[in-house]
């Protein structure tokens, strides 16, 4: 079977496993009340089903032993021990709750298992620093991916258009395996989408975004750092996901003025912001996808270029582009989030002094 053949059949069978998996883990997830229930900080308005990161993570897995079991338990040993231990860290947390510390300390146990198999970035003389750097880079994306899992069909719609360009990229440099991986997941994200577009009927959970972020972590080393010890490589991954980057530091940035802690959800990301200019959830959505088609095209033009300079210019009229939204969205009005500042209440005529709000209108978000 030839490169084309595998990964079409990668595609069809994770989205067919994934179809079927989704519609069993929410009624499973009915049938044991694992479910989401409304709350302050969230915006659906009815106890949702969890569990859609099992299914997620259980056609991402059979579809990769159906396609290439002899890498997967060999090669892949360290990318199949992390994205279970990550998916278990996530379904736990779901199902009873988990403090930030002991869920970090997963995170990094997920990780180790990638690093001891020899999958970490090169880009130094110093050994412990990539071990660093490389640890820092998957604990972030799946940190980042989870944060981002907070509107009907954003996480996975943004794990899906990252997979698309992770796989080109790595057919482009002559790696089937990524390739493969990525065409898995795009197949696995797209059946579990059909549930969760809104309004969504399942949701993935921190088991499904945890595990997207964990494996799309993966595919940046695979397809992107390691590849040479130029220093520009570094732009191809995190421009691929860029927007989950970004959703992380507007809302670090956000809950740090207001006095909140990180892990303080709310109604306060790029999402709702969107929401908030007057978008529909389906528009923010798509709005947000047309945002990663943009920078991952603008990736797949940096690993296409053959001079690093280009690359630099890419990076940065993302990193531009990214400042400016920045701005732009924490002058957003998001005075209800429903989170509770651990500062003096922050009024309009306090933010206009900041220069974060604009002028007071009679219009109401």
């Amino acid at each position: 079977m030839n490169e084309t053949s595998l990964i079409t059949s990668a595609v069809f069978l994770s989205i067919l496993m994934s179809l079927l998996g989704t519609y069993l883990a929410r009624n499973t997830a009915h049938n044991l009340n694992w479910l989401d229930k409304p709350g302050q900080r969230k915006v659906h308005k009815k106890s949702i089903p969890l569990l859609g990161g099992i299914a997620i993570y259980g056609a991402l897995l059979a579809t990769l032993l159906m396609i290439d079991s002899h890498w997967l338990l060999s090669e892949g040993i360290g990318l199949l021990v992390g994205a279970t231990a990550i998916a278990s860290v996530g379904l736990y947390d779901d199902v009873r709750g988990m403090e930030p510390l002991p869920k970090l300390l997963g995170q990094i146990a997920a990780a180790s298992a990638l690093i001891l198999s020899g999958l970490m970035v090169d880009i130094s003389e110093i050994y412990w620093l990539d071990i660093g750097i490389t640890m820092f880079w998957i604990v972030g994306i799946c940190n980042a991916m989870n944060l981002l899992d907070n509107m009907d069909g954003v996480s996975a719609g943004v794990a899906a258009i990252a997979c698309l360009f992770f796989g080109a990229i790595g057919l482009h440099q002559g790696q089937i395996v990524p390739a493969i991986v990525s065409a898995s997941l795009l197949g696995a994200t797209l059946g579990f989408l059909r549930f969760n577009w809104h309004p969504a009927t399942i949701f993935m959970g921190d088991a499904g975004s945890l595990l997207l972020g964990f494996i799309l972590a993966a595919l940046g080393l695979i397809v992107g750092f390691p590849t040479s010890r130029e220093h520009s490589a570094w732009i191809i991954p995190v421009g691929i996901l860029a927007v989950p980057i970004f959703d992380t530091t507007l809302v670090t940035i956000s809950r740090w003025r207001r006095g909140l802690r990180l892990t303080d959800g709310g109604r306060d990301h790029t999402s709702h912001r969107l929401v908030k200019l007057g978008l529909s959830v389906r528009q923010a959505a798509a709005t947000i996808y047309l945002a990663v088609l943009l920078c991952g095209a603008g990736s797949l033009l940096a690993a296409l270029l053959p001079f690093a300079e280009s690359k630099y210019a890419i990076g940065v009229i993302i990193s531009l582009s990214a400042i400016l939204s920045l701005f732009l969205l924490e002058r957003v009005d998001i005075s209800n989030t429903g989170q509770t500042s651990r500062r003096a209440p922050e009024t309009a005529h306090h933010r206009q002094a900041l220069g974060w709000a604009p002028p007071t209108t009679d219009k109401i978000w």
